[in-house]
């Protein structure tokens, strides 16, 4: 199999999968709220599992629990994939705060269960080389 002569150093932030465990409250920018569950989560973004999708690329604030840690972030939600009920809808965290970063680190590591985890969740992917 032909293989790629350019191979990306881009690493992917460890993601947790939380399979629907964790509830997520979705404010949108027009007031309307929603309740989704939270199918996968890392430092850089998410999976939300919803009823309906959402547009592609519409600004949201979600807050939900993670570990002993509640986290209120702003997000951009990216193109949905339809699911077996209902839609998984990728979301990318926007600007998180070094607080929101900092609840979000300590809530992955209490589900990884270790004080001191092999992955820094601390610091997110960085970008590819162009």
């Amino acid at each position: 199999m032909p293989t790629s002569a350019h191979r990306s150093t881009f690493s992917r932030a460890p993601r947790i999968k939380l399979a629907g465990t964790a509830l997520v409250l979705v404010l949108l920018e027009n007031g309307r709220q929603l309740r989704a569950a939270l199918h996968q989560v890392s430092v850089s973004g998410g999976l939300l599992h919803l009823d309906n999708p959402l547009d592609e690329g519409i600004k949201v604030e979600l807050v939900f629990h993670v570990g002993k840690s509640t986290v209120r972030a702003k997000a951009k939600l990216l193109f949905p994939m339809w699911a077996t009920q209902g839609s998984l809808q990728p979301f990318a965290f926007d600007g998180l705060t070094e607080d929101e970063l900092r609840s979000l680190q300590l809530g992955l590591q209490t589900l990884v269960g270790d004080p001191t985890p092999s992955h820094d969740f601390t610091q997110p992917p960085c970008p590819p080389d162009e």
